[in-house]
């Protein structure tokens, strides 16, 4: 009888071992996957943030590029179309600083002959080097956009057109006309490229530029 209790009593130690060990497993297994299951969570939490902070930055590029087309037509509006007109010589020189207080000027953004960066040197760097200076800057718009332009006649030098050796649309040719049937006769324009160069500064660091190229 104590034989048989004995033996009764080893064998279901010995079953327990199997139950022991496979509880053992499974929390080793239930560990790994929560481990991965949080490493996961981490990778998308950091993966919306960058997509939030790309979406932002196009955001602020957008913002800065239609603030700079309105300042484009700003400078076209307020400055070059206003003195193209007939017997006007303002755009024939570099346009005097205006004065805004005794002793202090400000300039508005026009230069009668061309300028480049130097070979090797930036747009960013020439205009600080030079530009900045000329340059006229708007009020901060309501997105903290900070916009200012400089328009260049595509000149070698200043003075009137004729004699400036200015970039102008290239003659073309029609045949046929009513003085001679079939002739070649060429037809000329007096329309002068200008540039306009607009700098736009905006919020998180945000830098733009954008030209536009004018012929009146």
């Amino acid at each position: 009888m104590y034989l048989r209790q004995a033996l009764l009593h080893r064998r279901q130690a010995l079953a327990g071992h199997p139950r022991s060990n496979q509880r053992g497993v499974v929390l080793l297994v239930a560990l790994i996957i929560l481990v991965a299951l949080t490493l996961s969570g981490v990778a998308l939490i950091r993966s919306v943030d960058t997509a939030n902070l790309i979406a932002g930055n196009q955001s602020f590029h957008q913002s800065a590029v239609h603030a700079g087309e309105r300042s484009t037509e700003v400078a076209i509006s307020d400055w070059l179309q206003p003195h193209n007109l007939l017997g006007d010589t303002s755009l024939h020189q570099d346009s005097n600083p205006v004065a805004v207080a005794p002793g202090i000027t400000a300039a508005n953004g026009y230069v009668a002959l061309r300028q480049d960066p130097a070979i090797g040197q930036s747009w960013n760097a020439f205009w600080m080097a030079t530009l900045a200076a000329q340059a006229v800057t708007g009020a901060t718009d309501d997105a903290n956009n900070t916009v200012s332009y400089v328009v260049h006649r595509l000149c070698e030098q200043r003075g009137a057109p004729h004699v400036a050796n200015c970039a102008k649309q290239p003659a073309s040719i029609s045949t046929g006309g009513s003085l001679s049937a079939g002739g070649v006769q060429p037809l000329t324009s007096n329309q002068v490229y200008y540039r306009i160069t607009t700098r736009i500064a905006g919020p998180r660091n945000t830098v733009a530029y954008i030209q536009t190229i004018v012929a009146l």
